[in-house]
């Protein structure tokens, strides 16, 4: 097996029994939603569950001290309980039936974090697609750099047009190790331990894919981070932070874009806190002229068609950097990232709220631009609706720092 591609077996940690209570929605999800969690937590109860090793980001500013401590004294707890089995230098291969009843394929796996690199301007194997808010680092850092687990929700993405390194593994030498409905309309999930003759073929297709990219004369960008940007910005810090050979890596998804499953979503904007009337004037007189960018402003009163000129390439681009010299002059207005316009559209109907709709990027467009443009405005887009992002179920053990 090649030793110099970026993507490796891992040993993987996974619970002996009770996923269907184990397996909980990636942390990034349902933030201005609290009776999902609240739903998650009745349905958890005392079962061990990657709930009680997580922070949901919803509750960040909820006294985010304790409920670290709390997570890393379940997270020993596990471990020494017996909650958890290893399996050595192994990649999982996952079918996940989506809310939409398609099958999404990917595999669980370590990234080397010497290959990545969320710095504005630098052209690594293992590139970010969206900036990196460094404010957002410090703490999550906290909650990671004394954990001695990791739990993933990062999937990176490859372009792979021919599907040589995942799709093969539907024929493959594989085990079931897990098959159950996800809580709360996640769908249905499985995961097989790939057998050696897999792994090296994985192996194989990658350092194929790899040679190709090498031998195109531009900086090579192997993969792209589809998920969880700040999640792996936060492993990579923690990394540098502590160097060790076991946090040189990282736990992900690999998952192709060409996946027939796979689609892009926009993530929408809503901003609470703030007069919508006078909201919508700032957009008027921000853009008099109106432009080609079409944006839907919703509010209680109803909806509100508004043309954006282009600051940006993307109108998710030119509407944020909107956003943002708006909350910089208005203090206490605050803005959340919505997957989902039935959800903007409940949220932007409450009282000092607004929510704004838009057109999203299509998927064909993201390596490209990636590769010419560097990282695009955070949050731009999302791989699918909420419920059917990437659950956490495999983990892998980490060196907290001492």
């Amino acid at each position: 097996m090649s030793t110099h591609i970026p993507f490796v077996p891992a040993d993987i940690l996974l619970p002996k029994t009770g996923f269907p209570k184990w397996a909980v929605v990636a942390c990034d999800q349902f933030t201005s939603q609290p009776d999902y969690w609240e739903k998650a937590d009745c349905l958890v109860g005392d079962a061990p569950s990657t709930l009680r090793l997580i922070l949901p980001e919803i509750y960040l500013s909820d006294d985010p001290d304790s409920r670290t401590a709390a997570i890393n004294t379940a997270m020993s707890k596990y471990l020494t309980d017996g909650v958890y089995e290893e399996y050595k230098n192994a990649l999982v291969y996952i079918e996940r039936t989506q809310p939409d009843g398609l099958v999404r394929r990917g595999i669980v796996g370590a990234v080397d974090l010497e290959t990545y690199d969320f710095a504005k301007g630098t052209k690594p194997l293992v590139r970010a697609t969206e900036g990196t808010v460094l404010e957002r680092i410090p703490p999550r850092v906290k909650i990671r750099e004394h954990a001695p687990i990791e739990l993933p929700h990062v999937m990176l993405l490859t372009d792979d047009p021919n599907k040589t390194i995942i799709e093969p593994c539907t024929d493959d030498d594989k085990t079931l190790v897990y098959d159950f409905e996800l809580m709360l309309g996640g769908g249905h999930i499985r995961g097989y331990l790939l057998g050696e003759p897999a792994r090296a073929r994985v192996a194989d297709a990658i350092e194929a894919l790899l040679d190709a990219e090498n031998a195109g004369g531009d900086a090579p960008m192997l993969f792209a981070v589809g998920d969880g940007n700040h999640s792996l910005a936060t492993a990579k810090t923690c990394y540098l932070n502590n160097p060790t050979p076991r946090n040189r890596y990282a736990l992900v998804e690999l998952v192709n874009i060409h996946d027939d499953a796979l689609e892009f979503e926009p993530i929408y904007r809503v901003l609470f806190n703030v007069d919508p009337d006078d909201v919508i004037a700032a957009l008027r007189t921000r853009f008099p002229a109106g432009g080609p960018q079409e944006l839907t402003v919703i509010t209680s009163s109803g909806k509100t068609e508004i043309g954006m000129s282009e600051d940006t390439a993307l109108p998710v681009g030119t509407l944020q950097a909107f956003i943002d010299e708006y909350l910089a002059s208005h203090s206490g207005a605050s803005v959340d990232y919505i997957h989902g316009e039935d959800v903007v559209c409940e949220l932007a109907a409450k009282p000092n709220a607004i929510g704004f709709i838009f057109e999203g990027m299509g998927k064909s467009l993201l390596f490209p631009a990636v590769k010419r443009d560097g990282a695009l405005p955070r949050k731009t887009f999302s791989m699918g609706e909420a419920a059917g992002k990437r659950y956490y179920i495999e983990g892998r053990r980490i060196d907290p720092l001492r």
